[in-house]
């Protein structure tokens, strides 16, 4: 290896130090104190287990962890997909009709409002134990924060560049599709990173729900059975799982966004 190859890899090894050592710094301070809290008032295991014990019950459970991990995640991510396409449509529907975003805007407020907990034994009653129950549930839960970024997006439109774009006689459909879409797309970002951690939520409060009726196993089922027999350990366990699948989905959005939309990310 060269002397300039070792230095750049010394130069990112140190900003990655820098950037994510505070965070670290934090975990370990966290983790300490959960230790001297479990250890210095003797805390029952079934109330608040030490960390080690954590982590020996998420090794003899891993190939759970790891299942209803993969459920959890295809369900999270394919909320996430469709909120996203569903809520980009909806907010060029509202971008060209104020009567329409007057119409329905309240509604799509509705879903981000209604407790999820009241309306997923409905969506099951409606649409059964199933996946796409799951699937359901984490679009309404991530579609409010899309569709407002977006909308927010299409229309904040510098009034210049519009009124340039009439003047070379360009029609609504290529105003839209060369100047509000490309503008919009930092705020697509933003309200996708926002629904990244929200639908790892959605996913397993619908689990919580779906999971009583089936075979699934996800996340959320998974709690709900660990918990049911007091095993605080593994549940534990499956929370900081679940933390870890949410930070994924978050690293994912934000590391698309600036590989193949970074031409718009850098005007953020």
């Amino acid at each position: 290896m060269s002397g300039a190859a070792k230095r750049s890899l010394t130069t990112q090894v140190s900003d990655a130090a820098r950037h994510w050592g505070p965070a670290l710094w934090v975990a370990v301070i966290a983790v300490a104190i959960w230790q001297l809290v479990a250890w210095g008032f003797d805390m029952p295991s079934a109330l608040l287990p030490k960390p080690a014990e954590v982590w020996r019950a998420a090794a003899e459970n891993r190939m759970e962890l790891l299942k209803a991990l993969y459920a959890t995640g295809l369900a999270a991510a394919a909320g996430l997909l469709a909120a996203i396409g569903l809520g980009s449509l909806i907010s060029v529907a509202f971008s060209q009709s104020r009567r329409v975003r007057l119409a329905f805007f309240p509604y799509v407020i509705f879903l981000q409002t209604v407790p999820i907990v009241a309306i997923a034994p409905l969506l099951i009653i409606w649409s059964g134990y199933q996946f796409r129950t799951v699937v359901i549930v984490t679009v309404i839960v991530c579609l409010f924060p899309i569709v407002n970024s977006v909308t927010a997006g299409l229309m904040a439109i510098d009034r210049q560049w519009s009124d340039l774009f009439s003047l070379y006689g360009a029609g609504r459909a290529k105003k839209l599709a060369r100047l509000q879409i490309p503008a919009a797309v930092p705020y697509l970002v933003l309200g996708a990173k926002t629904s990244s951690g929200l639908a790892v939520i959605g996913a397993i409060v619908a689990e919580f729900f779906v999971g009583n009726g089936t075979d699934y196993d996800g996340l959320g089922t998974l709690m709900t059975h660990w918990q049911g027999f007091v095993k605080t350990d593994a549940l534990i366990a499956a929370v900081f799982t679940s933390t870890l699948l949410g930070l994924f989905l978050f690293g994912l959005v934000h590391g698309t966004s600036r590989t193949l939309l970074r031409r718009w990310m850098d005007a953020t």
